[in-house]
């Protein structure tokens, strides 16, 4: 193809990172609310409260998986088709949960979350997209503007429950199956931003701005993994991407069950966890300008310090509600700076042809370590309490740190 000037690709890449995050915000309008009336329904109906948890878990699970398949398209015909396609079965996904509903069936259920955990497996490669286009300028921020979409769906999200229900009912649904309809109607448009806006396609135009590079569709997931192995800087990239998350999932997801239990109101609880949202996407184009000013591992290492000084208070205050929100929303702010710095590190350290199915490796090695730190951290809450499990949560913290003195080494 003809050569492209650098302001031309500059409006292209600034395009590109608009359509990103408005179909990011868009699909987060529609799942915000879908794990707590997934919850919700489990409950109903399997008759037993012990799988309130399945919603966490299987859309966890369904976005570690989707993640692959999702690399595989992204590698062959481009983000437009991996992001559309994914915000599709997502779709499918909210159709199923009606279904579910309807027919009373939790088996249905489970497969619905399953599905709909493809719209966290979109939101977690669109952040990539972001970084795909070659461009001179730095890349963190442009990441950061994409995670910071999210926050709109994560914060109104949850208050579309209402309206969703009162919805469901005039169309003669389920009260539960309502704010699935605003979930397929938002995916929908999330749907149509990435299929339409994405022209050109960032991966594939990086791919013809690289002719000498092997081409992105001979490129095989099963290579991911050797090709982090012999890339130290991305290996690092990936494994505090992956261990900052399983540090947040496992105290995050036991903060409800601590603080219902220390007699906190649902109120207290959902407030809680809002705060820790708003830590986790609202300050993320902060620290996508650190990582472009100072680098991605000074900035990963600040993520570090401040989920330490998160772990210390949860821990050390456990047992007073202003310490444990200041807790979470800090636990909140490390995982933004790590999750940022890391991605951009990452994109930083693979050629166009490698990125694809190394970004989804790393998605879903995130999702899968997301999902054992919530799968063993009831079972330390059980045995050592809010503060052991904060305490625990510091040996992730501590192998990041390692692993960044190693990679140090390969800079």
């Amino acid at each position: 193809m003809l050569p492209i000037q650098d302001e031309e690709l500059a409006k292209i890449q600034a395009r590109t990172v608009r359509t990103l995050s408005i179909g990011q915000a868009l699909g987060g309008f529609g799942f915000g609310s879908t794990l707590s009336v997934g919850a919700i329904m489990a409950t109903e109906l399997s008759g037993s409260a012990a799988w309130s948890g399945a919603a966490a878990t299987l859309s966890t699970l369904g976005s570690a998986f989707v993640a692959i398949p999702l690399a595989h398209i992204a590698a062959r015909k481009g983000r437009r088709y991996a992001l559309a396609g994914g915000a599709g079965l997502a779709i499918l996904g909210a159709v199923g949960m009606i279904l579910a509903a309807s027919l009373r069936s939790f088996p249905i259920e489970l497969i619905a979350l399953f599905l709909l955990g493809a719209a966290t497996a979109v939101g977690l490669q669109a952040r990539f997209a972001a970084a795909d286009i070659p461009t001179k300028q730095p890349k963190a921020k442009d990441i950061s503007m994409v995670v910071w979409a999210t926050t709109l769906g994560a914060v109104i999200g949850p208050n579309l429950i209402a309206p969703g229900e009162s919805l469901g009912m005039t169309l003669g649904l389920p009260h539960l199956a309502g704010p699935f309809v605003l979930t397929i109607i938002a995916q929908t448009l999330s749907t149509g931003f990435f299929w339409f806006g994405l022209k050109p396609d960032p991966l594939i135009l990086a791919q013809q701005l690289s002719p000498n590079e092997k081409s992105v569709e001979r490129k095989k997931f099963k290579e991911a993994a050797a090709i982090v192995k012999n890339k130290p800087i991305a290996a690092f990239a990936v494994v505090g991407i992956a261990l900052s998350h399983m540090v947040m999932v496992s105290v995050m997801s036991m903060t409800p069950a601590h603080l219902s239990g220390e007699g906190h109101s649902l109120a207290d609880v959902g407030l809680t966890i809002s705060l820790h949202v708003a830590g986790m996407y609202a300050f993320a184009p902060v620290f996508g300008i650190i990582s472009d000013k100072f680098g991605a591992r000074p900035t990963i290492l600040l993520g570090q310090l401040v989920l330490l000084i998160s772990l210390g208070i949860s821990g050390f205050g456990a047992g007073e509600f202003t310490l444990v929100i200041l807790g979470l929303f800090l636990l909140g702010l490390g995982w933004s700076a790590t999750t940022v710095a890391g991605s951009a590190l990452l994109s930083e350290q693979l050629a166009t042809s490698e990125k694809p199915v190394v970004q989804g490796f790393s998605d879903s090695l995130m999702s899968l370590s997301g999902a054992f730190g919530g799968a063993i951290a009831g079972t330390i809450l059980t045995i050592y309490g809010f503060g052991g499990l904060n305490a625990a949560a510091l040996l992730p913290v501590i192998l990041i740190v390692l692993a960044a003195g190693y990679s140090r080494r390969w800079q």
